[in-house]
Order: C-alpha cells, then structure tokens, then sequence
C-alpha cells in the first residue's frame, strides 16, 4: 500500500486545512488509519486515528475539538479537518495505515503502523 498525503500550506492562526490521504494498492479497510505530525526539532506524534472496523475516531488531546478525521471508502482516502489552527500546530503531517486490526490503546502509538506517505508541510502563521 502506498500513501500520499496532500493539503498542506501556510494559513494564518485561525485558519483551516483540510488534509487529504491517498491509499493505492490496498485500501483503508483492514487496520486503523491515522494522522501524525512532526515539527523541527521535537519527535513525531499522534495527531488522530481512524478504527476502520467501528468507524470511531480518536484524537490527541491537543488537536480534540479543532481536527476531525474522515473516511471517504469509496474514494479510499482519509481526511484531516483541522480548524481553529495555532503556531503550535505547524509540523509536517503524514498519514500511517496498519494492514491489521489492533487495540484502540495502541492506535496512537506509531511504530504499529505499517505504511507511511511521505508527508505534507502545514505551516500556520501568527
């Protein structure tokens, strides 16, 4: 499977970006299907994740109310709403999918997922 993630810019602080994940060879049906970011000098970290199997979404704390996650199957590809975005918010995203089903408990953890896509610069501006 491989994955390409799109959407990302500059947006001043308030704004909004919509991130989009691109799955070919395999679609996001089996394991969960995730967002996580990484900004210069700190170490990547969950952002939110999508169960495919209940279809729930879970988030970091500090993106819980801002960013919802979403599932197109059809189209097989995942969304990052995110809004009401700040300085701290800028990072490089990427989307991860695991091609087996796991505990809710470890969804956030990064090294269970089994494929990347090579990420999307968001940059948000005061």
């Amino acid at each position: 499977v491989q994955l390409q993630a799109s959407g990302g810019g500059l947006v001043q602080t308030g704004g909004s970006l919509r991130l989009s994940c691109a799955a070919s060879g395999g679609t996001f049906s089996s394991g969960p299907v995730g967002w996580f970011r990484q900004a210069p000098g700190k170490e990547r970290e969950f952002v939110a994740v999508m169960d495919t199997w209940s279809n729930r979404p879970y988030y970091a704390d500090s993106v819980k109310g801002r960013f919802t996650i979403s599932r197109d199957k059809v189209k097989n590809m995942v969304y990052l709403e995110m809004n009401s975005l700040k300085s701290e918010d800028t990072a490089v995203y990427y989307c991860a999918a695991r091609s087996r089903r796991i505990v809710t408990s470890s969804m956030h953890r990064a090294e269970v997922y089994d494929y990347w896509g090579p990420g999307t610069q968001v940059t948000v501006s005061s």
